[in-house]
């Protein structure tokens, strides 16, 4: 029988709210906090613990989960729950921070004495909230029993990559799923713009592609929400893939490797996201194709 944990889940937004409530289904005691204090209460409902502070939320917590927007607002966070910290408290860090990020975090944990993993997750709204996610997980084996039962929580497979978090190495990974995600939506927006401006229809080039190894169930996916107007509520919002795509490209940057794509897929993102399209589903990139904004 799976034992019951205290998780502090700090960060509630599309991914961390979805991964509380899979924890509280799962039987495990749930302290929730979010900077927004408004985007945590609904999980009261559920039978989570809402704290005012991340020390409150870290109190007596055998797990603290952090789903954060990026590096710095983690360890901002992780600084201020310091003083409830226990030593040996083991910290899985799913916000998608970087190299450089991991390594700020994984700094911090040593200094406190945590259970460090880097734990970064592959999946949006859909998969989080059915606990389909894939976490791709590194730390120490001595605390992966406490870990574990966290981790199939929400997920549906965990892929570790190693030992040690401080290397990023889950993270290094998630870098390279995540160009792959961010290239193909850049893509299935750009294909459906130049489609409109050329006047074909979008079921001709569905219909050309169909059933080859060019067609793939994300690009209908993604051309669906575009063409059906469902970008809203957001699986993956534009701000946040702007985000990733700049980590994607500091990573390349910093060994060697020029990822034009990546890029202008950051330029895309931040562009929709000036156009007011920030917190529309990262599909919503297709407006940035167009000088005038068809939704305005």
């Amino acid at each position: 029988m799976t034992e019951k944990l205290t998780v502090s889940v700090l960060g509630t937004g599309i991914m961390g709210a979805a991964m509380a409530r899979n924890l509280l289904r799962a039987g495990h005691a749930v302290r929730a906090w979010n900077r927004t204090r408004a985007k945590a209460e609904p999980l009261a409902a559920d039978g989570a613990h809402i704290a005012g502070t991340p020390a409150e939320a870290v109190e007596s917590a055998d797990v603290v989960l952090t789903m954060l927007y990026d590096g710095p607002a983690t360890l901002e966070t992780m600084r201020r729950a310091a003083p409830a910290l226990r030593g040996g408290t083991v910290w899985a860090q799913s916000t998608t921070a970087g190299i450089e990020g991991v390594a700020e975090l994984a700094g911090f944990a040593r200094e406190h004495d945590l259970l460090f993993y880097d734990a970064p997750v592959l999946g949006t709204r859909q998969p989080a909230e059915a606990g389909q996610l894939t976490v791709l997980a590194a730390g120490p084996a001595e605390g992966r029993d406490r870990v574990t039962p966290v981790f199939d929580a929400v997920g549906a497979r965990t892929v570790w990559t190693g030992e040690d978090g401080a290397t990023a190495g889950a993270t290094r990974l998630k870098l390279v799923a995540n160009s792959w995600v961010l290239a193909a939506t850049t893509a299935a927006g750009e294909a459906l713009a130049l489609a409109e401006a050329l006047d074909v229809a979008p079921d001709g080039f569905f219909d050309l592609i169909a059933g080859g190894p060019l067609d793939m169930g994300y690009l209908r996916a993604k051309a669906g929400m575009i063409l059906e107007g469902r970008l809203t509520p957001a699986q993956f919002a534009v701000t946040t893939a702007a985000k990733d795509a700049r980590l994607i490209v500091r990573a390349g940057e910093q060994h060697g490797v020029r990822l034009d794509v990546a890029a202008a897929s950051a330029e895309r993102f931040e562009r929709a996201d000036a156009r007011g399209h920030g917190d529309e589903d990262m599909a919503a990139a297709y407006y940035a194709s167009f000088d005038d904004d068809p939704t305005t």
